[in-house]
């Protein structure tokens, strides 16, 4: 008999060894580890559905192209994980290892391309340096009349984003992982020290609240963190951002890797249904947590795409949306235990690679609640390095 993915607001139990708040690819994934590894009863609550936040929203690309060391090793393994993800999880992501191609049309962009790959290539990383002809010899379709130089990491994939989330939704539910979409956390309750319960309350029943006794909350709301993190008081750095995304009608099958430029934040591939999908910067968005489409990310996207490849220029455009990037001051993530509330856990600020990184964070996150590993990550990407100074640079962000 199998178990159901998702239980109703009623169902709610009184108590759990931990309490995950986010229903998205992070949160599920890293109540599956933690139940795997044993961390008793855990439940995730979801506000809306799931796949409502950034994880339906993004545009599934996986990759190790990164300018930090740490980033580098981290999406190695994490593309390990993703290229077994079908087998082990018993469902089709449509991985597709059509590589990233990194377009630099200016010296200062250049410079920063060959330090990374000559970081990733340290690595073990296959990434190589391209001339405008050999990125022809990749993608013929490419305009790169003014193009100084590129970067190719045949290995960096693309997958299908919905069944990776629902892949981990099925197995944390397997564990025995409770999940409640549709129930809010209305408050996080506290003795002072330490994090003691959640009050919830559920969208069909908005006038009820439910309380559930916990030592441990597990931030992993991605945008909507400093939201709940507000409720005890503490400050987060981190911001929404909104970033949109467009999907063109199906063509004959023709690019390989997912192109993409740091300067203007393009990037785009096509999926194996033969749409092109992509997005760009756009700095003019306001911040807040806004999922709506605009006509100005359309023009933005348009005019960026077509001169970057030419023979795009008469496709016909079937949908848009949009989606909320994460984003801290240093472009690294928020992660680990904080100093000023025992049992409260930042998993956020991912900003807008958390659906990337997700699939190795949730289970180191999982191992160094439970077991004490992975210190040094922990250490590294606490909130604490606000307070200290100790920023980190990532330059490789897109969008």
């Amino acid at each position: 008999m199998s178990r159901r993915l998702t239980h109703d607001a009623r169902d709610l139990p009184t108590e759990a060894d931990v309490v995950v708040v986010g229903g998205g690819i992070m949160g599920l994934a890293t109540a599956f580890h933690l139940a795997r590894l044993g961390a008793g009863r855990v439940i995730v609550l979801e506000k809306s559905y799931l796949c409502s936040g950034a994880s339906g929203r993004n545009g599934g690309g996986v990759r190790a192209q990164w300018s930090s060391e740490i980033n580098i090793g981290l999406m190695k393994e994490s593309l390990a994980i993703c290229s077994d993800f079908a087998t082990e999880m018993r469902i089709n992501v449509w991985f597709r290892r059509g590589g990233y191609l990194f377009l630099a049309r200016s010296e200062e962009r250049a410079k920063q391309l060959a330090a990374s790959v000559a970081l990733q290539r340290d690595h073990g990383l296959p990434t190589r340096l391209l001339d405008a002809r050999e990125v022809r010899e990749v993608v013929p379709e490419l305009d790169v009349s003014d193009l100084v130089v590129a970067s190719y990491n045949p290995d960096d994939a693309v997958v299908f984003p919905w069944p990776f989330v629902w892949g981990y939704a099925n197995a944390a539910a397997e564990r025995g992982v409770g999940i409640f979409p549709f129930v809010e956390v209305d408050a996080i309750e506290t003795d002072g020290k330490r994090v003691t319960g959640v009050v919830t309350r559920a969208q069909s029943d908005p006038k009820r609240t439910h309380r559930v006794k916990t030592p441990l909350v597990v931030n992993a709301c991605g945008a909507w963190s400093p939201e709940l993190a507000a409720k005890v008081g503490i400050a987060l750095p981190n911001h929404p951002h909104r970033h949109e995304i467009c999907s063109t009608e199906p063509l004959k099958p023709f690019l390989g890797p997912l192109v993409a430029e740091l300067a203007t934040g393009l990037y785009f591939s096509q999926s194996m249904r033969g749409e092109i999908v992509g997005g760009i910067s756009n700095e003019k968005v306001p911040d807040g947590l806004d999922q709506e489409s605009s006509l100005r990310f359309l023009g933005l996207y348009a005019r960026a795409l077509t001169r970057t490849m030419p023979i795009l220029g008469g496709v016909r455009v079937l949908r848009q949306w949009a989606g909320c990037y994460d984003l801290t001051p240093d472009g690294n993530p928020i992660v680990g235990r904080v100093d000023a509330l025992e049992g409260f856990v930042l998993l956020c600020g991912f900003m807008g690679h958390g659906f990337m990184m997700a699939p190795v964070m949730s289970r180191m996150t999982a191992e160094h609640l439970l077991h004490g590993a992975h210190d040094a990550l922990f250490q590294r990407w606490n909130l604490r390095r606000y307070e200290t100074g100790e920023l980190l640079s990532e330059s490789m962000i897109l969008g």
